[in-house]
């Protein structure tokens, strides 16, 4: 008896090691689920004209595991724009989600977009945001859906009060078309996007890369460079713009990741985050090899 007891106690501290060794394993990615499927626990909400955390006709609301935008309790879009906010701003890190547009846009939005929608990455906070703003300046990952008949590309990227670097030069176009193939319908289409900071952005369709730029930037608010001279709607509504001319060519390195409501009907799933920033100590505990971006004060040892 006390030799089978001997050789249980092994065998347990065996499979212990074992299981100690498989969760500190270095090479093991850890994603982070930004959706919990349940609720909207993690994010805040904010909407052109209203304050923080008004969930203006619950546009944004969970259903069957899915995080959708609703336009059902509206009578006309009267440019409500809106965005959530994922609480934790992050700067080095790999996003994936998947979308798919449903339903028909809302009687008042525009017709630029129908199937039109997307998620701002290095995002200013829902708390920055002024009371009337439209858009937080941001790098959006543009998100389109096919109309029935001619190519329209997504993942392409819009810069609401930004500009980016392609082929050694500052683009200020303020939405510059990807390569992804069209997707009509309301089929899910899957998106992959590696953040490195202010260093570069890719964003990837169903596993095809289909765009990448370099060293976001700020560009003087919601003025676009393009535009400058042009009574563009965005650029009357900011009532700091003078802020943010001056940190014109400012580097963006991290910000907030949103999701975006502006007038069609979208759902979101599986939004799932693995941050690139960490403790490259390989002495330490939470040592991780796919680490890019050093972060000495969260090691443990």
């Amino acid at each position: 008896m006390k030799r089978f007891l001997t050789i249980i106690l092994l065998v347990s501290i065996f499979l212990s090691c074992q299981s100690a060794k498989k969760q500190t394993n270095p090479d093991t990615e850890q994603w982070i689920s930004l959706f919990n499927g349940k609720d909207l626990t993690g994010w805040d909400i904010k909407f052109s004209g209203h304050e923080l955390n008004d969930n203006y006709k619950e546009t944004f609301f969970v259903q069957d595991s899915m995080l959708r935008i609703s336009y059902d309790k509206y009578e006309n879009f009267d440019d409500k724009f809106g965005h959530m906010y994922y609480k934790t701003p992050f700067s080095y890190y790999k996003l994936s989600f998947d979308y798919r547009f449903t339903g028909e846009q809302i009687p008042g939005g525009s017709h630029w977009n129908v199937r039109n929608s997307g998620v701002m990455l290095h995002s200013q906070s829902a708390t920055s945001n002024e009371i009337g703003q439209t858009f937080p300046v941001s790098v959006e990952l543009q998100l389109l859906g096919g109309l029935g008949e001619e190519d329209r590309t997504t993942g392409n990227i819009c810069t609401p009060g930004t500009a980016v670097v392609m082929n050694d030069a500052i683009n200020f176009d303020h939405c510059i078309k990807s390569n992804s193939k069209t997707y009509h319908g309301d089929q899910w289409v899957h998106v992959d996007a590696t953040i490195m900071g202010g260093e570069s952005m890719e964003f990837i369709i169903n596993g095809e890369s289909v765009l990448r730029f370099e060293k976001p930037q700020i560009n003087g608010g919601f003025i676009n460079e393009n535009q400058q001279g042009k009574d563009w709607e965005h650029a009357k509504i900011i009532e700091n713009r003078d802020d943010w001319i001056a940190k014109k060519g400012t580097i963006l390195t991290e910000g907030y990741i949103a999701l975006q409501a502006e007038s069609h009907p979208i759902d979101f799933k599986n939004i799932k985050l693995l941050d690139l920033c960490g403790c490259m100590d390989k002495k330490a505990k939470n040592y991780k090899s796919y680490y890019v971006k050093d972060k000495p004060e969260s090691c443990e040892y």
